[in-house]
């Protein structure tokens, strides 16, 4: 960032994510401010404090942040997908609190980083299938989203893009794939189920389930929280949006085959072997991140991870 962060917002800090960054940033020497809907039900990590807040009330938002004046803030909270609420309180809850979040930070001259989503493109969500332009995707590929959850990712990053702009501060937008979590990856079950012939076979009406919306994609919470952290570490000026994903799709099939049976007239891909439909190249050489875990070694694994919400 702009500057070295030794104290740190983080929102949503008692997610599925949130925990995970939260315990690697305190772990890391961060002075870390959790923020959630709630207090946790255990302590946390040492050198965590946590505060209830409605991150949609801007008052109770910028107060909190500008109380703990931190050199950065992390912002994860969001509803995370559109399904399960109406449309217009995913746009809403998602749009208002990324607003009210960077404005505070921008306030408090606080560089930011936020997850936005590889949604943004509008593959995951879409009625039916999607074709990308070219593959692998990268940060540069048109963001086309057609539901709720992808729109408010997409306007969030027009918030980081005015953030950054307006209060000099950096602003870093990460896209993540699917969050896997150590031993409990739900990738498996699209992987045990998949057919080649029956991708082939599909109607092109057909809705993009199966893991057919973000192109068999997946990352790890670990490596997830890991790009956080060197966001945090790396010197970024302005805004700048990042893809976040493994390496590899989990279905342990060529990618160029897939895309050739997904579509009759598939996109360009330059894929090689298995190789992710999403590229990382722009985080590898901005950030000096890459991602360490892949579904064979980490769908099983025996890890007990942080849980204390």
């Amino acid at each position: 960032m702009s500057t070295p962060a030794t104290s740190v917002v983080v929102t949503g800090a008692l997610g599925g994510v949130g925990q995970w960054v939260v315990d690697r940033l305190a772990g890391d020497g961060y002075d870390v401010v959790g923020l959630d809907q709630r207090l946790p039900e255990a302590g946390g990590p040492e050198g965590a404090s946590f505060f209830a807040v409605d991150l949609t009330d801007q008052g109770e938002t910028a107060e909190l942040i500008a109380a703990a004046d931190p050199n950065a803030v992390v912002h994860l909270a969001a509803i995370p997908d559109p399904t399960g609420h109406a449309g217009s309180r995913v746009f809403t809850n998602n749009t208002e609190s990324a607003y009210n979040v960077l404005t505070a930070a921008g306030r408090a001259g606080a560089d930011v980083v936020w997850a936005s989503s590889e949604s943004a493109y509008g593959f995951p969500f879409a009625d039916s299938v999607l074709k990308p332009e070219y593959v692998p995707i990268d940060e540069s590929h048109p963001l086309r989203p057609e539901d709720a959850y992808g729109v408010s990712k997409v306007s969030g990053e027009a918030v980081a893009e005015a953030t950054a702009r307006r209060h000099d501060v950096s602003v870093v937008s990460i896209r993540p794939s699917w969050v896997q979590y150590p031993g409990e990856y739900l990738t498996e079950q699209n992987r045990e189920a998949f057919d080649l012939e029956a991708l082939r076979a599909r109607s092109a009406d057909a809705p993009p389930d199966g893991g057919i919306g973000n192109f068999w994609s997946y990352i790890d919470v670990r490596d997830l929280a890991s790009m956080v952290a060197a966001a945090l570490d790396a010197d970024v000026t302005g805004h700048e949006a990042y893809l976040c994903h493994a390496d590899e799709n989990y279905l342990g099939v060529d990618t160029a085959d897939l895309f050739d049976a997904l579509f009759a007239d598939a996109p360009p891909c330059e894929t090689d072997g298995e190789e992710a439909a999403f590229t990382t190249a722009k985080a590898e050489r901005d950030l000096g991140w890459t991602p360490e875990h892949t579904w064979r070694e980490a769908a099983d694994a025996d890890i007990d991870g942080p849980d204390f919400a």
